[in-house]
C-alpha cells in the first residue's frame, strides 16, 4: 500500500527553504520570532536543529510518510545581546547541513521553551520585514484527524470549483 505524503505544507506553515530564501537577502536584519503573542527574548539561542523522516498510520488506518525539520529555540535573556541576525541563523543551519541532510522542502517545526516551561511545538508563518527586522510569527502546531482534514479540503475544493464564476450557471450553485 502506498503511503500518503503528509509533508505537504499547510497555509500556516513554511518550509526551511522558504525561510532561508527570505533571510538570504537580509543577513544583517535582526530575526525575531513571536509565540504566545510575545517576541522571543533577545538572548535566544538555537540549541538544536534536527531532521526526521517519519512513517506512521493515521486514525483512518492510512499509512503516511513525511520529512520534518525541527529547530529548537531556547527563549532566554543573555546579557545585553540583541536578537540574532538573520545571517547568523543561516550560518547555523548551514553548519548543521555539514553533518545532517536537511530537506529544504520539509515541514518546519519550531520547538520553543524558556528552560522552565515544557517545550512546545509551533509552525511558522511567512516572515515579514518590518522596521529593519524580520518578524516570524509562530503558532501552536495543533493535533488533527488527517482523514477528516483531507475530506474537508476535498469538500472545500469541490465547493470552490462548483461555485466559481465560470460555474455560476451550473446546477450546483443553486
Amino acid at each position: 500500500m502506498n503511503a500518503i505524503d503528509n509533508g505537504k505544507i499547510q497555509e500556516n506553515d513554511i518550509s526551511l527553504g522558504t525561510l532561508l530564501d527570505v533571510l538570504a537577502g537580509q543577513k544583517d536584519a535582526q530575526l525575531i520570532f513571536y509565540y504566545d503573542g510575545e517576541p522571543v527574548k533577545s538572548g535566544y539561542n538555537i540549541t538544536e536543529v534536527k531532521a526526521g523522516q517519519f512513517a506512521g498510520l493515521d486514525c483512518g488506518a492510512n499509512p503516511e510518510a513525511w520529512t520534518e525539520i525541527f529547530i529548537q529555540l531556547w527563549d532566554i535573556e543573555e546579557g545585553d545581546r540583541k536578537h540574532m541576525p538573520a545571517g547568523k541563523f543561516c550560518a547555523i543551519v548551514r553548519k548543521v547541513t555539514e553533518h545532517v541532510r536537511l530537506d529544504s522542502s520539509a515541514k518546519l517545526t519550531f520547538e520553543v521553551s524558556n528552560g522552565v516551561r515544557p517545550m512546545q511545538l509551533y509552525c511558522a508563518a511567512m516572515p515579514v520585514l518590518r522596521a529593519g527586522a524580520i518578524h516570524v510569527a509562530l503558532s501552536p502546531r495543533p493535533a488533527s484527524c488527517k482523514p477528516r482534514d483531507r475530506w474537508l479540503a476535498e469538500e472545500n475544493r469541490k465547493a470552490t470549483a462548483c461555485c466559481s464564476p465560470s460555474a455560476a450557471g451550473s446546477a450546483c450553485c443553486a
